[in-house]
């Protein structure tokens, strides 16, 4: 049997990470022939590449001739950055760096993907246009891995995004769903933060424009430049702690709304609210209402869900 494969191509860097694997998901069920690498958790699923090696980045790139390179590969972790700065520097500024000169080399689209942190957070909502201020290292190194980008490789593209979640291997994997076993223990109170303005953004709906702006480009060269897309739902954490009690009808008592800002880790932005109206306007974007994303996310997490198996099938 001759195999249909699908001649549209493409490589997503970070593949085994929470945003790579809706990334991957997304462009390998809408008939793109996909090829995600990663590094630590890479086999068997996905291909195992070093992004700091630059020969390793060379032949994948070579050898499989991707249209499109989405680069979700990031440290993400602002304390971790703030902790470790030389190797989130590495792979945040010069790993994306070398991408957009092999993607550029290659003809390929290359999607980079940044963060609302580089915004100071002091007069949203942000244009594209609007002059990055970054507060922390994280910001900082983000900022100069679009500036790389863009600088290597003319015709990329960056999309700026808030923070995510969606169906997580761990809890600990999206800041979001790190906050349900604190919802779920009742008979402790915890501290929320109330101070932070966020917009929780489903990594389902990223990926659905990394693959809308992907298309759009095959069609028009003139799609490049930076990009923001954001969920649309203004929440602090102690308000989404709350909403995800609600969607799994929990108690929220227990948890206490804290409204000054915080002391210890990297800074964060206030409010850094991402003007998406340029995507829209390109016809471009999704978005999952934060109580049904985090339902379907976390759903698989209930500490009694052994229990409503039983009850209920």
């Amino acid at each position: 049997e001759d195999v249909d494969i699908p001649s549209r191509r493409v490589l997503i860097t970070g593949a085994t990470g929470l945003l790579g694997r809706a990334v991957f998901k997304e462009f390998h069920e809408n008939n793109w022939n996909a090829v995600g690498c990663g590094y630590r958790r890479a086999q068997p699923r996905f291909e195992k590449v070093n992004l700091l090696d630059s020969i390793a980045v060379h032949d994948i790139i070579h050898n499989f001739q991707p249209h499109v390179i989405v680069h979700c590969a990031a440290e993400r972790r602002p304390d971790v950055v703030e902790n470790q700065p030389d190797a989130a520097s590495q792979l945040n500024v010069n790993a994306s760096a070398n991408l957009a000169k092999e993607a550029a080399a290659a003809g390929a689209f290359l999607i980079y993907i940044s963060t609302d942190y580089v915004f100071d957070g002091a007069n949203p909502p942000y244009k594209e246009t609007d002059v990055p201020n970054p507060l922390n290292l994280y910001g900082k190194t983000k900022l100069e891995g679009e500036k790389a980008v863009l600088e290597n490789n003319e015709g990329s593209a960056v999309l700026r995004i808030p923070v995510l979640y969606g169906e997580v291997e761990r809890l600990e994997e999206s800041a979001v769903t790190v906050m349900f076993d604190k919802v779920q223990f009742s008979n402790k109170s915890a501290n929320m933060d109330h101070w932070q303005q966020r917009f929780p953004t489903n990594v389902k709906d990223v990926a659905a424009v990394c693959r809308q702006l992907a298309e759009k480009r095959m069609l028009d060269p003139s799609v490049k430049g930076t990009f923001h897309w954001s969920g649309n739902e203004q929440m602090t954490k102690y308000e989404m702690a709350c909403a995800i009690a609600d969607a799994f009808n929990l108690p929220s008592s227990h948890l206490r709304p804290i409204t000054d800002s915080p002391v210890v880790g990297a800074p964060r932005p206030r409010n850094a609210q991402l003007d998406c109206s340029k995507l829209e306007m390109l016809g471009i974007g999704q978005r999952t209402p934060f109580r049904a994303g985090i339902k379907e996310s976390l759903w698989p997490f209930l500490a009694d869900k052994r229990w409503r198996q039983t009850v209920f099938h």
